[in-house]
């Protein structure tokens, strides 16, 4: 089912993946590699999904440390642009409790990839194209992967769509881009943090009922941290609670549990809603048992599924 005839993959993920400079102490700081739809991207390849990251990185150490951790991950390369003379984007984490951190990326790698230069013949055997994170804030990088997203909607293609957000690149000015990336996703993922910051309101439910309406027919991943996630569609509410477990940190837990989503929905297409958000908060709940985003395996994700509680 996962096998793609023509070897390349059946899902890429668009957008950026960066550098995380995590401060550790007074005068010393950690480098991790990151970026939404790359951690997305990582934890499919994980679950045995031909995968890609479609995006453009720097030639640099930094760039080269994404580049290492990607052919492990078992990305196809082909997908990602390394940029010589490119500089990386790095985000920048001054405080962990609670996050406080900023972007450095002016001209960086990232803003110059080039879909035009991907394999010939690659839409033909994807099946799965997502899009979200900062990547859809910085021109002009996201004008081009918003005309990409719409361009393989109107060939038939399913599109995934996460915002992520983050308030310091998500204003007003990022009104028009998340309602056109609503209106196409078939899935959506989104957190209470999210609708709020996104559409400016206190009551995430307001968020909720925006996006439902510019697209009804959108499978709605809603996660809530501890208290699990919730699936929604037209005349359908999933809820479900996470397995008890030991937390170490929740990186990378959403781009977890939407790859687990789209893993349950390629694996069984037409199984019940609860079967794909069990998948979904397995996958969200085995991220939070290691340090930082980490890879997923599907023996691991079966045993969490069957520990989550459905209603």
């Amino acid at each position: 089912m996962m096998a793609d005839q023509v070897g390349m993959p059946a899902v890429v993920s668009f957008g950026e993946a960066l550098t995380d400079m995590i401060r550790s102490g007074p005068e010393q700081w950690v480098s991790i590699c990151g970026g939404a739809p790359w951690n997305l991207a990582r934890a499919l390849a994980g679950l045995g999904v031909p995968t890609a990251f479609g995006g453009a990185i720097s030639a640099d150490v930094f760039g080269q440390a994404i580049w290492v951790a990607s052919q492990a991950a078992g990305l196809d390369m082909r997908f990602t642009q390394q940029l010589p003379g490119r500089s990386p984007l790095l985000a920048i984490v001054h405080e962990t409790s609670p996050p406080q951190y900023f972007f450095v990326g002016d001209d960086s790698a990232d803003l110059h990839f080039d879909a035009e230069a991907l394999p010939a013949g690659w839409t033909e055997a994807l099946q799965w194209a997502h899009f979200g994170g900062i990547s859809l804030t910085r021109e002009p990088l996201a004008a081009r992967l918003l005309g990409l997203a719409e361009s393989l909607k109107h060939k038939g293609k399913r599109i995934s769509y996460d915002p992520n957000f983050r308030a310091m690149a998500m204003d007003a000015s990022y009104d028009t881009t998340l309602e056109r990336m609503c209106r196409i996703a078939d899935v959506i993922k989104v957190w209470d943090e999210d609708l709020c910051g996104l559409f400016r309101c206190a009551d995430p439910g307001l968020g909720l009922a925006q996006i439902s309406e510019w697209n009804p027919h959108a499978l709605l991943l809603l996660t809530r941290g501890a208290d699990g996630a919730s699936l929604f569609q037209p005349q359908l509410q999933v809820h479900a609670r996470p397995p008890l477990i030991e937390v170490k940190d929740t990186v990378g837990a959403g781009d977890a549990a939407m790859a687990g989503l789209l893993f349950s929905l390629m694996r069984a297409p037409a199984a019940e809603a609860q079967q794909h958000l069990r998948w979904a908060v397995a996958a969200g709940a085995a991220a939070c048992q290691v340090a930082g985003a980490a890879a997923l395996s599907a023996a691991q994700l079966e045993l969490l599924a069957a520990q989550v509680q459905t209603q």
